[in-house]
């Protein structure tokens, strides 16, 4: 690797590290707006919710890369026109194949990284966070630990606590089990505890009332008791059974298991497929758009205007890419012998920026166009 090669590739995995603090910085805000609400909402602590960001960073790095890698591409080789530095490279005798060079190690850097995390880390977290989620879920004590709030762990239930003390002794507690309809029911008590039991979860209330209306007969009678237990193990919202999504099977699963995986769960074989060469095309569509990005800023000469022309033109083909990524999907589902397809933006992003590279490597071409327009012009 020569010294400009080095020097290159310093520059685009600097600012491919910027980029992508930048876009997960945005990404990450705009989400954990809503993530907060529902952690914090559901009763959990501020630990909860950032253990909850942290499993979420591998998707959400997975998804921003390959714009990162784009936008370090392009931006870089958009520094190095502006400064000349690639017109003396191209007056020494370097071809637009040579200076690609740095640009293809990067994106193969690129996705080596995209591949430990589509690969690896991101089915490992997603799986974490979907059996925290499913727990958190679960969690009805959490659920119902806020003084102070009328909460509603389930439909048709409301519960409120007036304070808890230290030793967890609850104070001031309503509840209104409205489930059934003809026989709505209304706890209070003055005092009260949650116990854990073999049956499950018992709120046990002390010196208080329970009101019952009967809806048919339009009576209500009042029942004054000593101790009062309601379980509540039915106000959790999970269902005790982890149901994995086909994100959280890990990738050497979907390669060696996947008749299992459809005899016990509830993806088809075109699912799997396409998951498992899902997670593979993420690399080469780092490598890809490394290349469309500076093969693409290849073609544009001296302009006073600099390379707008071909940045959008760059950003233009990079939809191109995604929207193909998008429409063979479920072309892949539907017929699994068709998994090559996942491949094509990748592909095509490759000859895309073969012909740009080939094209920007004739000079000659351009010098004769200009000297035929040059006579139309006088």
């Amino acid at each position: 690797m020569s010294r400009f090669d080095g020097y290159f590739l310093r520059q685009l995995l600097l600012l491919f590290g910027f980029f992508t603090l930048v876009l997960v910085g945005v990404f990450w805000i705009t989400r954990s707006v809503s993530l907060f609400d529902r952690v914090i909402s559901g009763g959990q602590s501020a630990m909860v919710f950032l253990e909850f960001t942290a499993l979420t960073l591998p998707t959400l790095i997975r998804t921003v890369m390959p714009m990162a890698v784009f936008a370090a591409a392009v931006y870089a080789t958009n520094r190095l026109n502006r400064e000349s530095e690639l017109t003396v490279m191209l007056a020494t005798g370097s071809s637009p194949w040579k200076l690609a060079r740095p640009v293809f190690t990067f994106g193969l850097i690129a996705g080596l990284m995209m591949a430990a995390i589509s690969v690896y880390l991101r089915p490992t977290a997603v799986a974490q966070l979907e059996q925290r989620q499913q727990e958190v879920a679960g969690d009805v004590t959490a659920q119902l630990l806020n003084e102070g709030e009328f909460l509603h762990p389930a439909d048709g239930v409301t519960v409120y606590i007036g304070r808890i003390d230290r030793d967890g002794t609850l104070h001031d507690v309503f509840v209104s089990d409205r489930r059934d309809p003809d026989l709505p029911v209304t706890y209070s008590g003055s005092r009260a505890f949650l116990v854990g039991g073999e049956t499950g979860i018992n709120l046990v209330m002390l010196e208080g009332v329970a009101l019952r209306y009967d809806i048919a007969a339009r009576t209500l009678s009042s029942t004054q008791f000593e101790d009062a237990s309601y379980d509540i193990s039915s106000l959790t919202s999970g269902s005790g059974l982890y149901e994995r999504s086909i994100g959280a099977i890990p990738t050497m699963e979907l390669i060696t298991d996947r008749a299992s995986i459809t005899d016990t769960e509830r993806f088809t074989e075109g699912d799997l497929i396409e998951e498992l060469h899902q997670r593979f095309s993420w690399i080469a569509i780092s490598v890809a758009v490394a290349l469309v990005g500076f093969s693409t800023l290849m073609l544009g000469g001296f302009s006073r205007f600099g390379l707008w022309p071909q940045i959008l033109g760059a950003f233009t083909i990079l939809v191109f890419l995604e929207g193909v990524r998008g429409l063979v999907s479920p072309v892949v589902i539907a017929r699994p012998e068709t998994w090559w397809l996942l491949y094509l933006p990748a592909i095509l992003g490759g000859l895309v920026s073969c012909l740009f590279l080939a094209v920007s490597g004739r000079p000659l071409l351009r010098r004769r166009t200009r000297a035929q327009a040059q006579p139309a012009a006088a």
